[in-house]
């Protein structure tokens, strides 16, 4: 297990997808941002990679749950992720 697992919205399984394209760290989760991370998951691991997932990954970084994350964050992730479907 890594330090990640002691995040807000990580489990096994964000875990192991953050391992495997190389985000070790709080640090290197944070460095990369939630948007960047997403990406990397959902081309080298999870095709179907869902705008939940974009929503714990900010709350990760942030430090709260993803259902605390603000309208206008919410707002922002979904016209993120409904960009990557165009």
């Amino acid at each position: 297990m890594s330090e990640l697992i002691q995040l807000f919205n990580v489990g096994k399984v964000l875990e192991q997808h953050l391992l495997s394209v190389g985000i070790e760290t709080v640090f290197q989760l944070k460095e990369t941002g939630a948007e960047q991370a997403f990406l990397l998951i959902r081309d080298q691991r999870d095709r179907g990679a869902c705008l939940h997932m974009l929503y714990g990954l900010r709350g990760a970084i942030l430090g709260i749950p993803d259902s605390q994350l603000s309208e206008e964050e919410k707002t922002h992730l979904k016209q993120f992720y409904r960009s990557l479907c165009d």
